[in-house]
């Protein structure tokens, strides 16, 4: 029983579904490994280039997960597979650990309602983009250019999830862009932790 147990959930950290660590991950240790990954996401978290996702908040789960995905080939990308190759299970959850002690704070433009929010994006991410499940990420503030991509390529089948494959796949792509713009025109502020 306990190796079948072990089977589901080491393929569903695989699919990026969660990870589930063997050991704690150190904020301090994974600032210093932050700094490979400032020129795109910040060291803070906030993505410097448009086609690199916020990073700061984001549930540590989600993060290890989606670093180990990229380090075993789960999830392919030219530049996170080969920075992930090189780092240990240690510095992968030091990293997350890092990143996901900051704050991520969002805000909707002023008079618009949170009501009418895509409904099949809500119950996991939230209204405002803020993740509500530890295995799912902020939306809050990413350009709707990485949104739309990523949505696409679980549309297409260039990345996997078990929800979001299916759901991509119910979406045109002016669904697709309607949602990227909702999250993209909330206002994201990323608060580094109390050193």
């Amino acid at each position: 029983m306990r190796q079948a147990v072990a089977f589901i959930l080491g393929g569903l950290m695989l699919a990026g579904g969660f990870s589930l660590s063997a050991v704690a991950g150190d904020p301090a240790a994974g600032r210093k490994i932050a700094n490979m990954c400032r020129t795109c996401h910040g060291i803070d978290g906030y993505a410097a280039v448009p086609i690199a996702p916020h990073i700061g908040g984001e549930p540590q789960a989600y993060l290890e997960a989606q670093l180990m995905a990229y380090k075993t080939g789960a999830r392919e990308h030219e530049m996170m597979s080969v920075v992930t190759a090189s780092l240990s299970a240690q510095q992968i959850s030091d990293v997350a650990a890092w990143y996901a002690a900051h704050e991520a704070i969002a805000t909707l433009p002023a008079g618009i309602d949170p009501a009418n929010a895509p409904q099949g994006c809500v119950s996991c991410h939230g209204a405002d983009g803020i993740s509500l499940l530890l295995d799912a990420p902020n939306l809050a503030g990413e350009t709707n250019i990485y949104i739309d991509t990523q949505l696409k390529a679980f549309k297409r089948g260039k990345r996997y999830h078990v929800i979001m494959t299916a759901v991509a796949a119910n979406l045109s792509d002016e669904e697709i862009r309607a949602l990227a713009n909702w999250y993209a025109a909330v206002e994201l502020e990323i608060k580094p932790p109390a050193q």
